[in-house]
C-alpha cells in the first residue's frame, strides 16, 4: 500500500519591492516577526527602515499626546496607532496614527472580523524622515484617491508640516490663521500650534488644543453626533 506524503507549504518572506495582491500580502505579513513593517502600496511591498530617536520616535510620540488629548476629550472619536489599513485592492498602509469617527456618528472606516481598519479613517498622520519620503509622494497619491479626508505629514528635518485637506477631488494645502495654528476642518477645536510642535514644546501643544475642546464648535460638534441619552 503506497502511503501519501505531504508537505506544508511555507510561502516566501516579504522583500521590499514584491508585487502583491493584497490576499498574497497579508498571508506573508502574517508569517513575518512581529516587529518589523510593512506596507502594501499600490502593489508594491515596503519594509520600513529602523526607527531613529529624533527623527521618529519623539515626533511620533508628540502626535500621538496631541491626538490623544483630542480623542480623550471627544466622544464618538477613536485614536489608532500604526495599525494596517485596507484602502482599496492594491493598497494597505500602516500610517503612524489615525483618527477616525465611529460608524454611528457617521465615520466612515470599520473595524473588520479579524481585526483590521477597512474603509477610509478620517486623519492619517504620517511622520517623515523628509520630503522625499514616499509619504508625500506614492502613499500622498493613494490617501487622495480614496478620499482620506485630511492627511497630514511631518517632514523632520526640513522642519515642515504639511496638513492637506480633501476638498472637490484633489488634497489642499491648510494653512495656518494668523497666530500659527492650524484648524482640522472635519473635527472641530483639533488645533495644532505649529511652531511649538517643531521646536518640541509640547506644553504649548496641548495648551492650544485644550482652548480648541473648549470652544463652543467643538460642544456643538459632540452634541450633533452623539446619540439622545435617555
Amino acid at each position: 500500500m503506497t502511503t501519501a506524503i505531504q508537505f506544508k507549504t511555507r510561502l516566501p518572506p516579504l522583500n521590499s519591492g514584491d508585487r502583491l495582491s493584497r490576499l498574497e500580502f497579508e498571508q506573508r505579513y502574517e508569517q513575518m516577526p512581529a516587529n518589523k513593517k510593512y506596507e502594501l502600496i499600490e502593489g508594491v511591498v515596503y519594509m520600513a527602515s529602523p526607527l531613529r530617536y529624533e527623527s521618529h520616535g519623539k515626533p511620533h510620540g508628540y502626535i500621538m499626546s496631541w491626538l490623544g488629548a483630542y480623542c480623550a476629550a471627544t466622544p464618538g472619536v477613536e485614536l489608532a496607532d500604526n495599525v494596517t489599513i485596507r484602502l482599496d485592492r492594491d493598497n494597505e498602509p500602516q500610517p503612524d496614527a489615525i483618527l477616525r469617527l465611529l460608524p454611528e456618528m457617521g465615520g466612515k472606516s470599520w473595524i473588520s472580523e479579524d481585526d483590521y481598519v477597512e474603509g477610509v479613517p478620517e486623519f492619517i498622520v504620517e511622520v517623515a524622515a523628509s520630503s522625499a519620503a514616499y509619504d508625500l509622494h506614492d502613499k500622498f497619491r493613494v490617501y487622495r484617491r480614496n478620499g482620506v479626508p485630511e492627511y497630514l505629514v511631518w517632514q523632520v528635518y526640513e522642519q515642515q508640516i504639511d496638513w492637506f485637506c480633501f476638498q472637490e477631488d484633489t488634497y489642499v494645502r491648510l494653512n495656518p490663521d494668523e497666530r500659527g495654528i492650524l484648524h482640522s476642518q472635519i473635527f472641530p477645536g483639533l488645533r495644532l500650534a505649529v511652531k511649538p510642535l517643531l521646536i518640541g514644546q509640547l506644553a504649548q501643544v496641548l495648551a492650544e488644543l485644550q482652548l480648541g475642546v473648549a470652544t463652543a464648535e467643538h460642544a456643538t460638534f459632540i452634541k450633533h453626533r452623539l446619540p439622545p441619552s435617555d
